[in-house]
């Protein structure tokens, strides 16, 4: 028990997209030569990251602005995805033990007849608008003046295994737009077992008639196949703490709670009261507008802006820490602003750890999955061996 009357947590900080290096077979999913950190901060003649820097961020992967240090204050390395695919799901599932032998379907042409046609007959809807690959802004754009007049749902998908609906929140309303979704999500299996089932609601048109999407987004994925390391939590008796998308990721499983964030700020405010909670439990929190805002929309600007202002936070969250609090701060996939794509990248991930009290660090290497974050935190709750889909680095931290 530490002096603040708590007992060490662990916690893990997903900088969602924030992608350090192309892994070896990026050029099987059109990603050769991504890295968002390093591209990034090159794209903006770089980024001004001091606390991230001194951590060890600049040790990682070549940043401007972010040289590496000689001695870190936490330990540094890259995460290697083994699982095929590089999707929000994907990346976040292998975090927590769960390896994807097989990526989930995409619809590089949009959705086939048939499940247009079911999803229809199930929400009574007479069609639908889109059903092609597309950016999320400039769709609603597109088709936000014909949606307004028809009513019809707007359905797109990406790269990746998404199955997303926009749709205006007062046309259209929120609540059927989130029915519309639940049925989405249980009838897509199978063949068609997307990973995600995406709300995307709109509002506008404004004074240039514009549309814009709103923050009351909702992700529907699909349940994990098997246990992951927060089932094993739970059983352990660990709570788990969710901030962001985590819960909808999970599909609520295991998870005790989530809240939903207006933006990373808000985010970050939600890491800050869950790490200072006076009850035992893992915190697992995602920041998505790196992903959302500023890497799909390939806005290098934001995107290191961004990055800086998490930056400027990260000593909030240090204080907030006591004592023997574990402290890993990572990403789920890449989104390199400065290619030519729109989608997510095949990337490394970062990998920074530290625990409250220890002011040294060593190199951890290239870690062989992102399962070893997962093994790690099952280690810190003394579950390990648990689960047995990644190797710990436990004791490498502890003894920097």
């Amino acid at each position: 028990m530490s002096d603040s009357g708590r007992a060490p947590r662990a916690i893990v900080l997903v900088l969602d997209s924030v992608g350090a290096g192309a892994l070896p077979d990026a050029a099987e999913y059109g990603d050769e030569g991504s890295n968002t950190l390093s591209n990034t901060s090159r794209a903006v003649g770089g980024l001004t990251t001091p606390v991230l820097g001194a951590m060890g961020l600049g040790n990682i992967t070549p940043i401007v602005g972010v040289p590496p240090v000689d001695a870190p204050l936490a330990s540094w390395g890259r995460n290697a995805e083994r699982s095929a695919g590089k999707d929000t799901t994907t990346g976040h599932w292998e975090m927590m033990g769960l390896v994807l032998e097989r990526p989930f379907p995409t619809y590089p042409h949009g959705f086939p007849a048939e499940v247009i046609d079911e999803f229809c007959r199930l929400t009574g809807y007479a069609g639908v608008l889109g059903n092609s690959v597309a950016s999320g802004t400039v769709i609603i754009n597109e088709l936000g003046d014909e949606h307004m007049a028809t009513g019809l749902p707007i359905v797109y998908t990406s790269a990746d295994s998404v199955f997303q609906i926009a749709a205006h929140e007062e046309r259209f309303g929120l609540d059927n737009l989130y029915e519309a979704c639940e049925i989405a999500r249980k009838m897509l299996t199978g063949e068609h077992c997307v990973g995600r089932v995406i709300a995307r609601p709109f509002v506008g048109p404004d004074e240039d008639g514009v549309y814009q999407r709103t923050h009351r987004r909702r992700d529907f994925a699909v349940k994990p196949f098997e246990p992951t390391v927060l089932d094993l939590l739970q059983e352990g008796g660990v709570p788990v703490f969710g901030v962001g998308k985590i819960g909808d990721i999970f599909a609520w499983q295991a998870v005790t709670s989530s809240p939903h964030v207006t933006d990373n700020m808000d985010g970050f405010d939600h890491l800050l009261c869950e790490v200072r909670r006076p009850e035992q439990g893992f915190v697992f929190c995602n920041l998505v507008d790196f992903d959302m805002l500023w890497g799909h929309r390939n806005d290098a600007e934001a995107y290191a802006r961004g990055l800086e202002a998490v930056d400027r936070r990260m000593p909030e969250l240090l204080d907030a820490m006591v004592d023997g609090d574990l402290l890993i701060i990572t990403a789920d996939h890449g989104c390199d602003p400065t290619t030519d794509s729109t989608d997510h990248s095949r990337e490394h991930t970062p990998l920074i750890a530290k625990i409250k009290g220890v002011d040294a660090g060593v190199a951890l290497g290239t870690r062989a999955t992102f399962g070893d974050i997962g093994e790690t935190v099952l280690h810190f709750y003394g579950l390990q061996d648990r689960c047995g889909r990644g190797t710990s680095f436990l004791e490498e931290v502890r003894g920097a």
